[in-house]
């Protein structure tokens, strides 16, 4: 943590707080790695970047989806639930340009319920946020990743 973090204090918890409560909602922990690494990639967050694929590896998550993540449209690697995740993070991201799309909107609405709509878009802002306070903050990512783990049978 950054001296940076450690001024704005009850503010910097109220985040970590946040991040804490999107754990415990309704959607997938492995969705939930997907579209924070996506939303970093696409900010440039190396920092956020290597936060999320390493937890991603720790929760079972595939060395191969994750290179392929960039290039999710072009894959099968992803469920329908995923793509329309990616395509949310992906609006939002970058919503000064796309204004958030009503074709993505309903997409989402049709495979998501109210509650899980409301945390993906609440987790989509929330990475949002962290990327850009870690790339202001000049954050150093580290420099290695946890081996994959290998999937039960």
């Amino acid at each position: 943590m950054t001296d940076h973090f450690q001024r704005v204090g009850a503010a910097f918890q109220g985040l970590v707080t946040f991040e804490t409560e999107l754990l415990k909602g309704p959607l997938e922990h492995s969705l939930l790695h997907l579209i924070k690494l996506r939303a970093s990639q696409i900010n440039g967050c190396a920092f956020c970047i290597q936060i999320h694929a390493a937890d991603a590896l720790k929760n079972c998550e595939t060395h191969l989806r994750l290179h392929m993540l960039a290039g999710w449209r072009d894959s099968n690697l992803f469920t329908p639930r995923e793509r329309a995740a990616l395509a949310w993070t992906e609006a939002l991201t970058l919503v000064a340009e796309t204004h958030a799309p009503d074709g993505i909107w309903e997409e989402v609405c049709s495979l998501f319920d109210e509650d899980e709509v409301a945390f993906l878009t609440f987790a989509i802002g929330a990475i949002n946020l962290w990327n850009r306070t870690q790339i202001a903050f000049r954050a150093m990512h580290a420099e290695a990743l946890p081996a994959e783990r290998a999937h039960a049978a």
